[in-house]
């Protein structure tokens, strides 16, 4: 039986990537930050049926010295870095934990694994955010990054730590450039959550309206059950490497509004409004990835559409406030 170290198990891609390896027979123990709200921070992994099947450790990705403690008493085969300050937006108004949580925080479990486990494999959680500016249309391992949100900085620094510590120490140490992805467990912070809990509020006579921002930012959307397969996939090979997961398909808020907002029967452009409140000081205006290396390494192809993603998104949504009104 393998053993997984999962940070930020409680988020969306932690709790996905807890099911996919207990469903291949791991032990799986998850890092946890504690906090006042503890009865609902384990909100996702009961959404999935797991919670009782995953093993908790306290720890703080900003305290090494509890860190240090997790990894050595977990002792694990594979070690996941998904937990971040993730909401890119918060990051300009939070620049300082962003860097300290989503840059140091990697450094801290590198260190740690480095210390403690040096046989574990370990996955870097990157991100397309890297990119910012693209230096090129569409864009794989070599293109050049252009961060434009402290998030990104932030990212970028971790990413290119994980290389670092990879070629410096010889750690099986690799990263996943996601590309965005989705799911019925993303924040509701983040607009593609907004969107379908807006159209299940709108359906459902809770609200007439939604306001969004920048309608014509375009993005590589996935699903977050395909994008855990691949950081799966990737610790399984013999020589680390990093990886860009993407579709390869981009497309426009306004067109994933429309797709939401047509599954649930509604005219989109009957309810959406623009809120400049929601503009980014810098944007971000297109991402689209090309994966053709872990196609070609890894194995790996996404499985779920766009459309049936949204679809099971606006769903879950639908269902989640008829509970409560219930």
């Amino acid at each position: 039986m393998k053993t997984a170290l999962i940070t930020g198990i409680t988020g969306q891609d932690g709790a996905y990537l807890a099911r996919f390896l207990l469903g291949r027979g791991y032990r799986v123990h998850g890092l946890l930050r504690r906090s006042a709200s503890a009865d609902v921070i384990g909100e996702r992994l009961r959404w999935l049926g797991i919670e009782r099947e995953v093993e908790m450790v306290d720890a703080d990705l900003v305290d090494l010295s509890s860190i240090l403690r997790a990894v050595q008493v977990t002792q694990p085969d594979e070690v996941y870095n998904l937990a971040a300050q993730s909401f890119v937006k918060t990051s300009w108004t939070q620049p300082l934990l962003t860097g300290q949580v989503t840059g140091l925080g990697a450094v801290n479990m590198l260190e740690a694994v480095r210390l403690a486990a040096p046989q574990a494999r370990f996955y870097q959680a990157s991100s397309s955010e890297m990119y910012g500016l693209i230096q090129a249309p569409i864009q794989n391992e070599t293109t050049p990054f252009y961060p434009r949100s402290p998030y990104a900085a932030a990212k970028l620094y971790a990413h290119w730590m994980t290389v670092n510590y990879r070629e410096s120490f010889g750690m099986h140490a690799s990263s996943g450039i996601l590309f965005n992805h989705e799911s019925p467990l993303r924040g509701i912070e983040f607009v593609t959550r907004k969107i379908t809990d807006g159209v299940a509020r709108i359906k459902l006579g809770l609200a007439k309206t939604l306001a969004l921002g920048n309608l014509d930012a375009r993005r590589d959307w996935g699903h977050a059950a395909d994008y855990v397969r691949a950081m799966w996939l990737m610790m399984q090979q013999e020589t680390p490497a990093d990886y860009v997961v993407a579709t390869g398909r981009t497309t426009s808020v306004r067109e994933f509004c429309r797709l939401a907002f047509a599954h649930a029967g509604l005219d989109w452009e009957a309810h959406v409004t623009v809120d400049p409140a929601f503009l980014r000081p810098a944007e971000v205006d297109v991402l689209q990835g090309d994966a053709s290396r872990a196609r070609e390494r890894l194995g790996w192809e996404p499985e779920i559409t766009l459309e049936r993603m949204v679809a099971e998104m606006v769903d879950a949504d639908l269902e989640r406030l008829r509970r409560r009104g219930s």
